[in-house]
């Protein structure tokens, strides 16, 4: 029943809130979304944005969905326009390579969909969502930050990897850890000091140049980090972060036309890139607002000075700020296209003053490098970004003050960072590094935990039947039990099989033995000892022992579905005879138990007990009824049928109401009679639904389940209905 209900709850939906559907503003929202899916495609930006600013008028904004929908529409028309060319980015070539940012996977920690990320691009909440498969990362959805995000822990056994094959990258690694630890605190300076050091030690490292480019933005000098960031994307060129840094130097320095263009390119590259969709809705919250109804979009609205001199640090508070931000309403601006090329209102003397320019002025071309952006212009197919990007065709080195100086082309760094974690020497894989610390075998499926630990996932499952925690830590993973998501670690699968092939596939074929073992119906046949059961009759069970947790998951795993029932034997731990359970469906509670709703099926005879991980096993063969050929005794059994089954109707229709009530809710209605009583191997159903519902000792039940005659069972029903009907009269 509990089953059942759940069910009902499940399916169900729940009912609309007074005036949340149906209204002139969810229609138009429809009408809208329509109208922009309808447009996009066909590269109609003006009419769509048209479409959109146009809705507004009909209501008050309700948050940022509505301007979430028009940065959906600019992105995938700013996508469309770049044509192919472009893609993401990918990063160090290696084994061990982060999903968000593709460059080498310092400090691992695998999230709940099994992809793996770098601790930085995590920690950073850089994107809401996977870049592999798109679940979510944030916090209840990426949609609300009300609980705290769970903490970032390192997987063990990649980082363990990691250290072993490439030290010297998890050194630059933890480098980079203490590096926005300084600039988190706003120790700029102090920062800048030891990236410097770092460089004059390996200049070709990019990821150093990113965060003195953090640093000389903290200290005001803008120039100084877009020559940084220019180099980065020089070598680079598909890296969304680069571009989301120096959007962010361009506005703060006042430029919110091309950080605008940055921010779209960035998320060009990567859609869920959530800093700068936060940044572009900002911006055109701004442009559109009130406010600048009248003002020139591109004199005023898009060259307008942002909040300045603001260092450029990320955390959690992105994701606060995304979850909470309420856009201003917006309105129509006249057919303003706002992806024009914005250079034009860019003067050179606001330029200048801007990024903190000691040079003279009339230097036209140090002030290029850093206000010539990409532009959206419409001429040209698929030529989308016409960049002046500075650096692009030359390298740098770092001088002793640690500013940048130019290099002539031909000439080499010290090392090429696509090299950096490339070929593992062979004596450096050892298969021990893959084995699971419960079953001390190579990982089959192996699954990560919260807590960073790393089992095969049929262990960690059998491990949580007995204690909802980690085995090796003692962590609770209440939760992790309760979503049931055990999703496979695919990194660490992938090192699996590109580097331990041979092994992993001895692993699978002792896998598909214990497998086919398990998928037997007539050797070692799981037994679960509880209670009678019936063919045809259902069955429902509440399981909470681990011993049972484990039968009943294999069951399903090996897609038979079956186990045997019978009742508890003092000599020989259970009866001689039984019935087959088939599995309806199981609903898992959270902490770990379930409600399995069966139903019964062939009866068997025990030959041979066992015992398998805690429960029980049998060899069995199963029982059928003997059918009777001769027709004069087929016609005396059917007459006997006919009158067992009328003296059992009676004897139901005159239960009290209560008991009638329960019995039908608890096993349904009665079956109807069959014209055909031998055509089932266990005989007619109607049988062994009353055997269920009458109060008969179970081991007087056993012996007519034991029975392979229907006449010899006919007659045992009879004399019990005989005996009931007399307590009946009374």
């Amino acid at each position: 029943m509990a089953a059942s209900s759940h069910a009902a709850t499940v399916g169900s939906e729940p009912p609309p809130e007074p005036g949340g559907s149906g209204g002139p503003g969810e229609e138009a929202d429809g009408r809208q979304e329509l109208l922009l899916a309808r447009l996009v495609p066909a590269s109609r930006l003006k009419e769509a944005v048209g479409a959109s600013l146009a809705s507004l008028c009909l209501g008050p904004l309700g948050g940022a969905q509505r301007l979430g929908t028009l940065v959906d529409c600019l992105v995938l028309n700013y996508r469309l326009r770049q044509g192919p060319g472009r893609g993401r980015e990918r990063g160090a070539e290696g084994p061990l390579r982060c999903c968000g940012c593709g460059r080498f996977l310092g400090e691992p920690v695998t999230v709940p969909c099994g992809h793996t990320y770098c601790r930085r691009c995590l920690r950073r909440e850089l994107r809401a969502r996977c870049r592999r498969c798109r679940d979510w990362l944030l916090p209840a959805g990426g949609t609300s930050t009300a609980a705290a995000p769970a903490p970032l822990r390192t997987s063990v056994v990649l980082n363990r990897l990691a250290e072993k094959w490439f030290p010297g990258e998890c050194e630059r690694a933890r480098a980079g850890t203490r590096l926005e630890e300084l600039l988190a605190q706003g120790r700029f300076r102090e920062a800048l000091g030891a990236v410097n050091q770092a460089l004059r030690a390996d200049s070709s490292d990019l990821m150093l140049r990113i965060y003195r480019a953090e640093s000389y933005v903290g200290l005001q000098e803008y120039k100084t980090a877009i020559e940084d960031l220019n180099f980065v994307i020089s070598k680079m060129p598909n890296w969304p972060e680069v571009y989301f840094q120096k959007g962010k130097v361009l506005q703060d320095s006042g430029f919110v036309g091309d950080a605008l263009q940055l921010f779209l390119q960035c998320l060009a590259l990567d859609e869920d890139f959530l800093p700068a969709k936060l940044e572009v809705e900002k911006i055109l919250c701004d442009v559109l607002s009130p406010e600048k109804l009248g003002e020139s979009l591109k004199e005023s609205a898009w060259n307008s000075p942002h909040v300045r001199n603001k260092p450029f640090i990320l955390g959690s508070e992105v994701t606060a700020s995304y979850c909470n931000l309420q856009l201003c309403p917006l309105q129509s601006l006249g057919g303003s296209d706002i992806l024009e090329p914005v250079t034009g209102g860019l003067n050179r003397a606001q330029s200048a003053h801007a990024l903190n320019s000691t040079k003279d002025l009339a230097k036209e071309d140090g002030l290029k490098r850093v206000s010539s952006e990409p532009l959206l212009s419409g001429q040209g197919k698929g030529a989308l970004l016409k960049r002046k990007l500075s650096f692009s065709e030359q390298d740098t080195v770092v001088c002793e003050d640690g500013r940048n100086k130019h290099k002539k082309q031909g000439e080499s760094t010290k090392r090429d960072m696509t090299l950096a974690c490339g070929t593992i020497p062979e004596d450096l894989i050892d298969v021990s590094d893959f084995e699971c610390s419960l079953c001390m075998r190579l990982f089959f499926e192996p699954v990560t935990t919260p807590c960073g630990h790393t089992f095969c996932k049929g262990c960690l499952e059998r491990c949580l039947d007995h204690a909802p925690q980690c085995p090796l830590c003692k962590e609770s993973l209440k939760e992790y039990l309760a979503s049931r998501r055990y999703s496979i670690t695919e990194l660490l699968e992938e090192l699996i099989m590109k580097y331990l092939s041979d092994e992993l596939f001895e692993r699978k074929r002792i896998h598909a033995e214990e497998t086919a073992e398990h998928s037997n119906l007539t050797k070692n046949v799981p037994m679960f000892v509880c209670t009678m059961a019936y063919p045809t009759v259902p069955c429902p069970l509440h399981v909470f022992e681990p011993r049972y947790r484990l039968m009943i998951r294999r069951s399903m795993e090996t897609g038979t579905k079956q186990f045997g029932m019978c009742i508890s034997d003092s000599q020989n731990g259970f009866a001689d005879y039984g019935c087959m359970l088939q599995i309806r469906n199981v609903h898992f509670l959270p902490d770990g138990r379930s409600v399995v709703d069966t139903i019964g099926g062939k009866r068997f005879r025990v030959l041979r007990r066992g015992m398998k991980d805690g429960y029980c096993t049998a060899d069995i063969e199963y029982l059928e009824d003997v059918k009777v050929a001769d027709q004069e005794e087929l016609k005396k059994l059917r007459e006997l049928h006919n009158f067992v089954y009328n003296q059992a109707c009676s004897w139901f229709q005159n239960l009290r109401n209560k008991f009638r009530t329960q019995i039908l809710q608890h096993f349904g209605p009665m079956p109807d009679r069959e014209e055909n009583i031998q055509a089932m191997p266990n005989g007619p159903a109607w049988c062994w639904w009353l055997l269920a519902v009458l109060p008969v000792d179970p081991r007087y039940q056993l012996s007519v389940l034991s029975m392979m005659s229907l006449k010899d069972r006919l007659i045992k029903i009879q004399h019990i209905l005989t005996y009931f009907s007399r307590d009946q009269s009374k």
